[in-house]
């Protein structure tokens, strides 16, 4: 999720999001060499619709804060899947 956070999405996370959405459409982590061109305009299409989406969304809650987020992200992580090891 990229919308309502402080600070907003960078545009590294809206590539990188445009990049996960195309990957799973196109069924593949690296297209072969002939699809490369298509790939790369797709990935840059999304990231433009998102950048347009996120720009236009209204919203009438506070902006979430990332760090609480990602913290409970976190602690949702651990509960389901156990603490993580540190090595």
């Amino acid at each position: 999720m990229l919308n309502n956070f402080e600070p907003p999405a960078t545009e590294d996370e809206i590539e990188a999001a445009a990049l996960q959405y195309v990957r799973k459409v196109a069924g593949m982590t690296r297209p072969a060499t002939v699809n490369q061109e298509a790939f790369d305009a797709a990935v840059q299409a999304v990231a433009e619709a998102t950048r347009t989406l996120l720009d236009n969304l209204v919203t009438r809650t506070p902006p979430r804060d990332r760090e609480v987020e990602a913290a409970r992200a976190r602690a949702r992580a651990a509960e389901r899947y156990g603490p993580r090891d540190a090595n």
